[in-house]
């Protein structure tokens, strides 16, 4: 799901990082808290490729997802480099946030990034604190969390009640309020991102969102996305969706079924993701 999601994801990922580089000094050093499969560590690695060069530090706890990253940012890197030597050093680091700390791993990076990590840590203001810790003076944290939910579903499938999209949206929801009270340690957050990093002593506080849109009718890739991400759907929030929506899901899933996902023409991506910027003093 991590790959397909980055294949998907690939030319907003180049824009968002040339974006987030542009403003860095010379020869800087870019920390990929989370870095997962490599998608954002690729859009990265090209980014200071055009503008000559860098370092570029990975950090995941699995080491299967840490490899695919530091393979595919290589690659970018070499692609991108002379016949001597990469103009972008890639530097793979294995290691769990709940335990470690980000200055420690990486020492002052001039940008930090960090893409849906944070709310799987048990106290989320105090692990963005950490990632405060390992940003340069005068650097960049850049905080991927939030956004608006990812839609691939006509209103009307023709099989089940119409908005199923919709109530899906709110058993996730309703499951991600189970998992954050489920996870040991667990502190609630007081406000938004925004107040967060302002209250860490981040200055120029902002954020933007992009957009990832595969209209309808959408290739192949965008069609397999969709099975798995309504697969994923139903393993973790199931039992809140109502018996009728469950038949549905399962006949949408069904590669025997004339409504089967994988299979539709009217399947399609839209989503929107926000970044949460701040500069440390």
């Amino acid at each position: 799901m991590l790959r397909q999601a980055d294949e998907l994801d690939a030319e907003a990922h180049r824009v968002v990082a040339r974006r987030l580089v542009r403003a860095l000094p010379d020869n800087p050093t870019v920390l990929d808290v989370g870095c997962g499969a490599g998608g954002m560590a690729v859009a990265f690695t090209e980014a200071l490729v055009a503008r000559g060069g860098g370092t570029i530090v990975l950090v995941d706890a699995t080491p299967e997802l840490l490899d695919a990253a530091t393979s595919a940012a290589r690659s970018a890197a070499a692609y991108g480099g002379d016949t001597t030597s990469a103009p972008v050093r890639v530097r793979p680091v294995l290691a769990d946030l709940a335990a470690e700390r980000p200055v420690d791993l990486a020492g002052p990076a001039q940008l930090v990034w960090a893409s849906n990590v944070v709310h799987h840590l048990p106290d989320q203001r105090s692990a963005v604190a950490g990632l405060v810790e390992a940003v340069a003076p005068g650097g960049w944290l850049a905080l991927a969390e939030g956004g608006l939910e990812g839609k691939f579903l006509p209103w009307d499938l023709g099989v089940g009640e119409p908005g199923l999209q919709e109530r899906l949206a709110a058993a996730r929801a309703q499951w991600f309020v189970r998992m954050r009270e489920d996870t040991h340690g667990s502190v609630r957050m007081s406000g938004g991102w925004n107040t967060v990093l302002a209250d860490l002593g981040l200055l120029d506080v902002t954020a933007f969102s992009y957009l990832v849109d595969h209209p309808a009718p959408a290739g192949q890739a965008v069609r397999d996305w969709a099975v798995d991400r309504l697969r994923w759907f139903a393993e973790i929030a199931g039992d809140l969706l109502h018996p009728a929506d469950r038949r549905t899901v399962r006949q949408l899933l069904d590669p025997d079924d004339p409504a089967y996902l994988g299979a539709r023409d009217d399947v399609f991506l839209l989503l929107a993701n926000t970044v949460h910027l701040g500069r440390r003093a």
